[in-house]
């Protein structure tokens, strides 16, 4: 059974914000500067030039698009659950 990564660094805030990245059904009102937060807090993030954010955690990488409006939509969510899950962090939280 691999072991999950402990969340002690992680605000309440940042907490919630993965609380919703792994609910079911998958929540439609999570805002993106709240994933921002969240995912400098677990990872690292860079602004690119072509409206993408470079998103490193742990040994992954990934460029998520940046959304139009506030919220991120379903397939950014599964994007992140899969990043979040394989470094060790999940819902439990």
């Amino acid at each position: 059974m691999a072991s999950t990564a402990e969340p002690e660094h992680l605000s309440n805030h940042h907490r919630s914000t993965l609380r919703q990245l792994f609910e079911h059904p998958v929540s439609h009102n999570i805002e993106w500067n709240d994933v921002l937060s969240l995912l400098d807090a677990v990872g690292s993030t860079v602004e690119q030039h072509d409206s993408k954010v470079a998103v490193t955690i742990g040994p992954e990488r990934e460029f998520l698009d940046v959304p139009e409006g506030k919220d991120i939509d379903t397939q950014m969510v599964v994007d992140l659950r899969r990043m979040l899950s394989n470094a060790g962090y999940g819902g439990d939280y």
